[in-house]
């Protein structure tokens, strides 16, 4: 068993028993003591992503070698000093398995470090850097006469095919998981109401793979179910005997899940011969792994957390990125945005552009560019419709079947073209290309004191909320991103935000 804990100091629980056995149609058979009845399940997913994984890596390093072999007489200005055999041979021999080895000790064919984020893609940048060095280090000792266009070639085509590689690995998981294929089973255990919490999470971002075989509670409840539904299969006193009837790969364990740290340690001992995993949800929550650093004193794991980082994703990097980026997507994109003009204009004869005020950066109002995909009298007829508003809490206003969007917006909103003029907003420095929802000052009106938080970046033309939901999402779930994006930014954050937006827009979702 490999136990994987982001540690929490607050953690409680009392103990029960489960009484009355839940039925095997509606979810695992119980014994008389309370323990799930272990149902056949599928094995064998993690080895099979992982050994996909392996394969993949040493197909790209194979390839990258060969392309460098074939490629290096094409590059005139590196000189050409050693056999196509006999390079083909050595670096297959010897570089490739220490490339693979530096790929493994980085934790790379560990399930459990692929498949989300970006820390996965930088690993593989940081392992790719390391093998150049020692590889260039070997050559240099033994006086070898390698052509320096291979070498050049071979690791810049490596690391872009073990990135590519990673990359599809990840989406043809995601779907598979999407799917209901290469599911890891697991339990919850914790109070019924921190349960539900992270089951909501985990049913929500299906392509995580987990599927809940229910829940481990301190006591057992009259209903045998927590209060969104989830089944109670155990209580918190036989944790690891319920775990292990289960059969599952992992128990997330979160607050209410022990009494002492004393618990803790006799459920790791307990499942150090299993191959169930140990995962351990922290009090403290929307903190990226970026700002986290454990260490561990006389056996106490410290969690060192680093400042919020709203003040780093208003510097010079962010902003020299944006005036770049936004410059060369008005060159790029002012084709589609002539077309789209002309398209409005044709539709209803009204004005092309909408400008509405927002409120940016520290509460400066500024004036918001978009195409008019409305009417006309789109804001006169808005005090018509406030009561069908269907957005959550009422802050912001949404209505999926609006009857104020033209023909010509329907077809711009969904693909996001209405947006397009925002990139004039970027490289004015009144919004970046990824940041919060650029809000309107009716809103910030009603904004609690900790959403003001929001406002201490620039507003985004997209950001977290775009690419996990659009107008799906509601307004508590909309302010929770935004605040995480403001307290966690990073420049590859950006970039992963940013290609998952493309993903996003092609498939319209959540978008009207």
């Amino acid at each position: 068993m490999s136990t994987e804990a982001t540690t929490s100091t607050e953690t409680a629980a009392r103990v029960g028993t489960v009484a009355e056995p839940i039925a095997p149609e509606d979810g695992p058979a119980h014994d008389q003591a309370g323990l799930v009845v272990p149902l056949p399940r599928g094995r064998g997913s993690s080895r099979l992503i992982s050994a996909t994984a392996v394969a993949t890596d040493l197909l790209a390093l194979l390839l990258a070698t060969v392309i460098g072999v074939l490629g290096r007489n094409s590059l005139a200005i590196f000189p050409d000093a050693a056999d196509v055999s006999s390079v083909v041979t050595g670096m297959a021999l010897w570089q490739v398995p220490l490339w693979i080895g530096l790929l493994a000790s980085w934790g790379l064919y560990r399930t459990k470090n692929m498949g989300a984020g970006s820390v996965e893609y930088q690993a593989v940048v940081t392992a790719t850097g390391i093998t150049a060095g020692l590889t260039a280090a070997v050559l240099y000792l033994s006086h070898s006469q390698l052509s320096r266009g291979f070498f050049l070639l071979e690791f810049t085509v490596g690391l872009a095919l073990l990135l590519l590689g990673r990359f599809s690995i990840r989406r043809g998981v995601q779907r598979a998981r999407a799917a209901g294929r290469l599911l890891n089973r697991v339990v919850l255990a914790g109070n019924p109401h921190t349960i539900d919490e992270i089951a909501t999470v985990i049913r929500r971002e299906s392509w995580l793979g987990y599927d809940i075989v229910g829940a481990i509670t301190p006591a057992a409840e009259p209903s045998l179910r927590t209060p969104r539904g989830i089944k109670v299969i155990g209580t918190t006193e036989r944790i690891g005997e319920a775990v292990r009837a289960a059969d599952v790969e992992a128990v997330i364990c979160a607050e209410g899940a022990f009494s002492s740290s004393r618990d803790f340690r006799r459920l790791a001992w307990d499942l150090e011969n299993d191959h169930s995993q140990m995962i351990v949800v922290p009090t403290m929550t929307d903190v990226s792994a970026e700002r986290l650093q454990v260490r561990p004193i006389a056996g106490l794991p410290l969690v060192h957390v680093e400042k919020p980082q709203s003040q780093a994703a208003s510097r010079w990097g962010k902003r020299l990125f944006d005036v770049l980026g936004s410059a060369t997507l008005i060159v790029l994109s002012s084709p589609i945005m002539l077309a789209v003009a002309l398209a409005i204009k044709l539709d209803d004869g009204g004005p092309v552009f909408f400008r509405q005020v927002r409120v940016g950066k520290d509460g400066t109002l500024f004036r918001c560019f978009k195409f008019r995909s409305m009417v006309v009298d789109a804001e006169r007829l808005l005090a018509q419709l406030r009561a069908q508003n269907e957005s959550e809490g009422g802050v912001l206003f949404k209505m999926a079947k609006d009857p104020r969007i033209t023909r010509v917006g329907h077809v711009i909103r969904r693909l996001s073209l209405d947006e397009f003029p925002q990139f004039f907003n970027v490289l004015r420095g009144e919004m970046s290309l990824v940041g919060p929802r650029p809000a309107l000052p009716s809103e910030v009106e009603k904004y609690e004191d900790h959403v003001h938080r929001r406002l201490d970046v620039r507003p985004g033309i997209t950001g977290l909320w775009q690419v996990s939901g659009r107008s799906d999402l509601p307004w508590t779930e909309t302010v929770r991103l935004d605040l995480y994006y403001v307290d966690n930014w990073s420049m590859a954050q950006d970039m992963m935000i940013l290609m998952r937006t493309a993903r996003a827009v092609l498939a319209s979702a959540g978008a009207y």
